[in-house]
């Protein structure tokens, strides 16, 4: 064994001269809506005078191609031009597949260069699509598409090790996922239970063609989104052969297969397992983490207008606690202490699996998707992490929910483009909690223990009309979509959800556009506040709980230069929430939650809070394009929400205030390349604590952590942080296999910056919290000084086979 790595090691440092076939690009190129074959179009490499042309079944070939990044361009007459960035390797011909839409532009010069850069005609602002290259070399991301995406304007980036998804000033729950059409709840390990945070990825890179990105102006089509929408588009299985990758990282190790299954089928599967746990236990940390996680897409055509997709994505994670903080002589005994102390113990998995069904015809596509998914939540505490001790904390919950959705789409002769469908859900959400808490309210320690089985049926509908007009100078879309469930009286009228949107797009020169939209949103409170018990009650049923409403404006300025893959934008948003969740016994809003593990929302609430969140984005953005990447994007967001004070807004913890990406990379000689990214982020406000309420000792013995002052929600404010984060590749081909070796470090520079203190107690010789001499009901406090930022280099190897 030793004897490999050192082989490979030296493969990796002294090579530089391979002996490999040629590489080779094979495709088709359909047309929507028949999904039809595309003959005689082009297909290009930018830049060069490599390329093909389709033949009669819409299939080209490219070959002769030496290994490395390219832009592949495919033209049509009548048709919009379209791109894609590809890695060509020997092992393997690379498979790239277009679908081609209408347009009734000559190809005249400048209209002939395909736009890397997606917009919708519903969508026209806010929204990128991000491909599957640009995710696997993000510096700093290491794979994880949650990091990917802190490169984009308007998404906040933290100082944590958490992948929380902050959109435009809003909540980590505002978010939704779709994975080839089919609604994931979450796409992170270790999920927060009415959040959508975690602290690793578990979409696995390798099944991704692209993902679209909808930080505003989401189709008619996904409801129940405050923040963002994210598709995410995933290859088909190979039908031409069997192929394998093979990835050993820092943290996990993982496996994909695919290939054809039939003549007209294929599949694609992966399974990976971390090795955290062992690691953690090695440096001595207090948690050990371990996780796991399947992915699988499986195709079948019937024929060219009849096709059907199958996927799946599970986790399997665990959370456990180490038996001793360490020696009291090391620097982090107390603070191990306090995380032993705090943290509870989590068994967790989850699942979704999911059917699609597309159907072609001459002017149409129709698509039926169902699917399945659920979540088991487990955690417990008990006194000192003795078992022998009855529990202080027992939380068990399910969320279950089967979902069916129609749609369709319809083109017209006159120029007319029809979206609309039909969805309904039915899920069921269990809940047995018992918990002590501190009461805000009454000053006192309660406890909270209920037994909950909410079933809801849900349904909705959604209808847009779209028109490009002035030779596609002009686009308009307006559309709209209606909600309603049977929780209660409040939430079961159609009309009392109904969600407008208008889009607008001006293309005044061949390269710059105006583009507007504005829309009115709603999403349904999360499962664990629907599903809280008092007195055998549906609380917030009673509390007459509602969906919450978001009006949203945004306009902006873009400018293309598609030859070079280079754009320019600016932007300006308002979002302004209202009917918001409001915490009877916190006296805040629940928007100011969901940024650390555990459950968000189980408690009694109001719908009652207010918030806005407005802002500006700048993005330059620079495909990839003679071998060099890059991205600047800046955001000024400011976000608010009102608390116990109806009238007084205060800025929510999400409030960052100024955010700066930049992002750049380089293809180099020799098969290497190396990348870079700085993040900077404001300070966002936080809450400090309650000394007296926290140093009592029953609230202590309870909660192991510090009560929080609401009476000063969010009034004090974080430094600013920021890092630097690098990632180096080199590549290595040969005819049958090749391997890439990668070396990305976060936060290269090890910037820290001052955290908000932990308050726990004193320890007496024995370990536990020291008594007050002069007050035996307290225990004598103290606070630990914490930092954000971490230097995390990771080395990884990736082959393929």
């Amino acid at each position: 064994m030793k004897l490999s790595f050192l082989t490979l090691f030296s493969i990796f440092i002294f090579s530089s001269t391979l002996f490999a076939q040629k590489g080779i690009i094979r495709g088709k190129v359909t047309e929507l809506p028949r999904n039809e074959a595309v003959p005689y179009a082009t297909v290009v490499i930018q830049g060069t005078s490599k390329g093909a042309t389709t033949d009669d079944n819409g299939s080209y070939e490219i070959t002769g191609l030496e290994p490395g990044l390219y832009n592949l361009v495919v033209n049509y007459v009548g048709y919009a031009p379209a791109s894609q960035e590809v890695e060509v390797t020997n092992s393997r011909p690379a498979m790239i597949n277009f679908q081609l839409k209408a347009s009734t532009q000559e190809l005249n010069e400048v209209e002939i260069v395909a736009n890397g850069f997606y917009k919708s005609d519903e969508s026209p602002v806010s929204v990128q699509r991000i491909g599957v290259t640009e995710v696997k070399r993000a510096p700093g991301a290491n794979r994880d598409i949650s990091r990917v995406l802190q490169s984009l304007p308007g998404v906040a980036s933290t100082a944590s090790f958490r992948n929380d998804i902050l959109i435009r000033g809003g909540a980590p729950n505002e978010n939704r996922f779709y994975l080839d059409g089919i609604e994931i709840p979450n796409i992170n390990h270790f999920a927060t239970q009415g959040a959508s945070g975690g602290p690793v990825g578990m979409i696995n890179v390798d099944f991704i063609e692209n993902v679209e990105f909808y930080s505003g102006a989401y189709p008619s089509g996904r409801g129940n989104a405050l923040s963002s929408v994210m598709e995410f588009t995933q290859k088909d299985g190979r039908t031409d052969q069997h192929t394998a990758n093979i990835i050993l990282g820092t943290s996990d190790i993982g496996v994909t297969f695919e290939g054809p299954v039939t003549e007209k089928s294929s599949i694609i599967v992966s399974a990976r397992q971390s090795y955290l746990q062992a690691l953690f236990s090695v440096l001595g940390l207090p948690f050990l983490p371990t996780y796991n996680d399947f992915q699988m897409k499986y195709k079948y055509e019937f024929d060219q207008r009849n096709k059907l997709s199958i996927i799946g994505l599970g986790a399997i994670d665990q959370f456990k606690l180490a038996d001793s903080p360490g020696d009291p002589s090391d620097e982090d005994y107390e603070s191990n202490v306090y995380t032993l102390n705090n943290l509870p113990e989590q068994n967790q998995w989850n699942y979704t699996v999911g059917a699609k069904y597309e159907h072609f015809r001459d002017n149409s596509t129709f698509t039926f998707v169902a699917s399945r998914n659920m979540l088991t939540n487990n955690q417990f505490k008990h006194p000192n992490n003795d078992v022998n001790q009855s529990k202080i904390y027992d939380y068990n919950s399910t969320e279950a929910e089967n979902k069916f959705r129609l749609e369709g789409i319809t083109f017209t002769n006159n120029g007319f483009t029809f979206s609309y469908g039909l969805n309904y859900e039915y899920a069921t959400y269990t809940n047995q909690t018992f918990q002590k808490l501190y009461d805000y309210d009454d000053d006192k320690l309660v406890t909270v223990t209920f037994d909950s089985n909410l079933p809801i049926n849900k349904w909705g509908g959604f209808a847009t009309i779209s028109k490009k007009l002035v030779q596609d100078k002009v686009t308009l879309s307006l559309g709209a979509r209606v909600d309603a469930n049977d929780y209660s009286d409040t939430m079961g009228n159609l009309l009392d959800q109904f969600s407008p949107r208008f889009s607008a797009s001006y293309q005044f020169t061949p390269r710059w556009s105006l583009n507007f939209n504005t829309g009115i949103y709603y999403q349904l409170p999360t499962y664990t506040t629907l599903g809280y018990k008092e007195d055998d009650k549906f609380v917030n049923k009673d509390n007459g709980v509602k969906y919450i409403r978001n009006k949203q404006l945004v306009g902006g300025l873009e400018y293309k230069i598609p030859e070079k893959n280079l754009k320019f934008s600016l932007e300006g948003f308002q979002k302004l929430y209202d009917q918001y969740p409001y915490s009877i016994n916190n006296q805040i809003s629940l928007a100011n939650l969901g940024a650390d593990f555990g459950v968000i929302g189980s408690e009694a609430v109001t719908s009652t809070s207010l918030g806005r969140s407005r802002g500006i984005e700048f993005l330059a953005q620079q495909k990839f394009y003679k071998g060099f990447y890059g991205i600047l994007a800046y955001t000024y967001v400011q976000s608010e929400f009102t608390n116990a004070d109806p009238n007084t807004y205060a800025p929510s913890s999400w409030d960052s205030r100024n955010i700066v990406s930049l992002t750049g990379g380089k293809k180099l000689q020799r098969n290497w390349e190396i990348g870079a990214r700085w993040l900077y982020s404001g300070g966002t406000p936080y809450t400090p604590y309650d000394v007296e309420a926290s140093m009592n000792r029953e609230v202590w013995d309870a909660e192991r952590r510090g009560v929080r002052d609401y009476a000063q929600i969010n009034t004090l404010r974080l430094d600013a942080s920021h890092q630097l984060d690098v990632r180096v590749d080199k590549h290595y081909y040969f005819d049958k296999w090749s391997i890439n070796f990668f070396f990305d470090i976060q936060n290269i520079y090890n910037n820290k910056t001052k955290g908000q203190s932990i308050l726990t107690t004193e320890l007496d010789q024995n370990g536990s919290p020291l008594v007050d001499p002069n007050d035996p009901t307290k225990y004598v406090p103290k606070e630990i000084e914490t930092t954000n930022g971490l230097l995390q280099p990771s080395i990884g190897i990736i082959v393929e086979l």
